[in-house]
């Protein structure tokens, strides 16, 4: 196998630079090929005191603050290693005890080895400061010896063709900033280099071999093996080959087979082994449509467009190449108080059952620049790095969810920008670095985009009306959504990942008003009923004026009669018990609803 770009870098880079300084994944695992052409992943020690021999270094040390100096076993025997330290002065200390000057004297002894080449690699060095912003006396002369040293280092030929070589220093640090800027910034004798993830060539050698190792319940074909290890190699995207191991252990002990390696990696990243998805009652789900009737309105087609992705969602059709995308994205648009929260949380109820089990955001709350820091977390180094993000905090708690994020538009733009994220990839990164997965989540975003538009004088208008059709309406507001993302913020990624699951909700017109209305005041009574023990009941004459006042206006669509029966109902018909001195276990009849100067009064009989 070739030999990663971050290797081939260093090697270039050997005989002209006299230090590295090697970032980033360090503490992964890496591929070496062996003289016999077999592909062998060790720590990144070993791994890079292999490549330095091969390139042609005589010795290669290494230093960790715990264990101090030692030399690979993989290059050099026990024998061999205690030689070299005593022909280097560097006493062992049993324990070791980590003194940064002590530290800083061997490495001047060592670049300064006559009989080298040879290459030292201080692992852990991220360690070796308590602040390397605030540095103590002794850090600062320590490096400032390190700094001092990498300008006096002299390349001298070695081997046979000759060649240049320095005795190196390797700093293995977990972030570029880590060591003191003087010392590596624009210093011509020090090379950074950043030490990227597995990209998929060096996953695919190595999910290969780990795939092997995994059981099956009967003969695979070899297309078929082909094909799980391409799951297994998409499915790992943005992981370390130590996760892959991870997945394969964790395969084992919970004796998955081949056949199910998405399983394993699914368990892994999540962290949970029931699939709630695949545990639903089937046929609860089928019944979902007219559970969901039930309780929402006249919108029989954005029921119809969610129990579809509900469905989609349990049998993973049309599934992305990498599995990692949220299980379901919706789009719920339409005027104030039709049903758009209600529907999440019917779909909530079903799915989890509670309907209060779902993870709301008031994105008005967002509406700030830098208010993104309230989801994700804060960066390290400000107030609240410590505590995390509200959603990635609730997703990693409860990865199994329905994540709804309430009037979207409201969000700041800088906000949109993490959902291309969620949306796109499945996973969001917190502010301390740990990345939160979203493949289990159905995401719901509601909107009330589209009920209004600004015209040229940029005036606020009407963009629908009640008397206008269903196809109309929904025409209108998926414009105005869509010039909302394409022109006014220029994110038309956003849509596209969307994609054509916006549900629009039409008005609640009189006939649907009149259904609602009947539902929330059975509701009212049943509930007098079981907690106050008092029966009551309508005349007709009354429901039918108490219908009137509640259906007068339907532009707050079923908040708006839920506020109306409240004001013309509930607290006229408090006030008429409390007068009439109502009892438990009595009954009373309402024979007259009264509404006059702006105030509503019941008419109370006792049956």
């Amino acid at each position: 196998m070739e030999k990663n770009r971050w290797t081939r870098n260093l090697l270039r880079f050997l005989p002209l630079k006299s230090q590295f300084l090697l970032w980033g994944n360090t503490r992964d695992l890496q591929i070496h090929t062996n003289p016999h052409g077999q592909e062998v992943w060790h720590r990144l020690s070993d791994y890079l005191s292999l490549e330095l021999i091969e390139y042609g270094y005589k010795h290669v040390l290494y230093y960790d603050p715990i264990s101090g100096f030692s030399v690979s076993p993989l290059v050099a025997s026990p024998a061999q290693c205690q030689e070299l330290l005593t022909e280097l002065q560097i006493p062992q200390e049993t324990p070791h005890v980590h003194n940064l000057a002590n530290f800083m004297q061997a490495v001047e002894t060592i670049t300064r080895y006559p009989e080298g080449p040879v290459a030292l690699i201080a692992d852990f060095a991220s360690q070796f400061l308590v602040n390397n912003q605030h540095l103590s006396q002794a850090e600062h002369d320590a490096f400032t010896r390190a700094l001092v040293l990498s300008q006096q280092a002299q390349p001298f030929p070695h081997g046979n063709p000759a060649k240049p070589f320095f005795n190196n220093v390797l700093w293995l640090v977990d972030k570029e900033p880590d060591l003191p800027d003087w010392l590596t910034v624009n210093n011509p004798k020090i090379r950074p280099i950043n030490i990227s993830k597995p990209d998929h060539h060096t996953r695919r050698a190595m999910a290969a071999k780990l795939l092997n190792s995994l059981p099956a319940n009967n003969s695979i074909s070899y297309e078929k093996l082909g094909e799980l290890l391409e799951q297994f190699v998409d499915e790992t995207e943005d992981l370390l080959l130590l996760d892959l191991t991870a997945i394969i252990d964790l395969a084992r002990a919970e004796n998955i087979e081949k056949q199910d390696i998405r399983d394993a990696v699914r368990r892994y990243k999540i962290g949970v082994t029931e699939d709630p998805w695949q545990k639903l009652d089937r046929n609860k789900v089928r019944d979902l449509h007219g559970d969901i009737q039930q309780r929402l309105k006249g919108q029989d087609h954005a029921i119809t467009h969610m129990t579809d992705i509900i469905k989609r969602a349990i049998t993973g059709i049309n599934s992305s190449k990498r599995g990692n995308r949220p299980r379901g994205v919706v789009f719920l648009a339409g005027p104030t108080g039709v049903g758009k929260t209600e529907l999440a949380k019917a779909v909530t109820q079903l799915l989890f059952g509670d309907e209060n089990a779902y993870i709301r955001f008031d994105m008005s709350e967002f509406s700030a620049e830098h208010s993104d820091q309230r989801l994700i977390g804060a960066p390290p180094g400000y107030v609240g790095y410590d505590v995390g993000g509200e959603l990635t905090n609730a997703v990693r708690e409860k990865p199994f969810s329905v994540v709804l994020f309430d009037e979207i538009e409201k969000a700041h733009p800088r906000i949109l920008d993490k959902f291309l994220q969620i949306l796109d990839d499945g996973r969001l990164t917190s502010g301390r670095g740990d990345p939160v997965y979203f493949s289990e989540t159905l995401i719901v975003f509601t909107s009330n985009l589209g009920v209004y538009h600004t015209d040229a004088n940029g005036q606020r208008k009407a963009n629908i009306t009640a008397d206008q059709s269903f196809d109309v309406v929904e025409r209108n507001i998926k414009h105005e959504i869509g010039n909302y993302f394409n022109l006014q913020l220029n994110r038309p990624e956003i849509l596209n990942r969307i994609g054509e699951n916006i549900i629009v909700f039409d008005f609640i017109r009189k006939d649907v008003g009149k259904m609602i209305f009947e539902a929330m005041l059975s509701d009212i009574l049943k509930g007098v009923a079981e907690h106050q023990k008092i029966n009551l009941s309508l005349s007709t004459e009354a429901k039918n004026t108490l219908s009137a006042l509640c259906l007068e206006d339907l532009s707050n669509g079923g908040r708006g009669i839920r506020n109306q029966l409240e004001l013309h109902f509930i607290n006229p018909l408090a006030r008429a018990l409390f007068d009439s001195d109502a009892l438990a276990g009595q009954s009373w009849e309402i024979t007259d609803v009264i509404n006059k100067a702006s105030q509503t009064t019941l008419s109370l009989s006792e049956e």
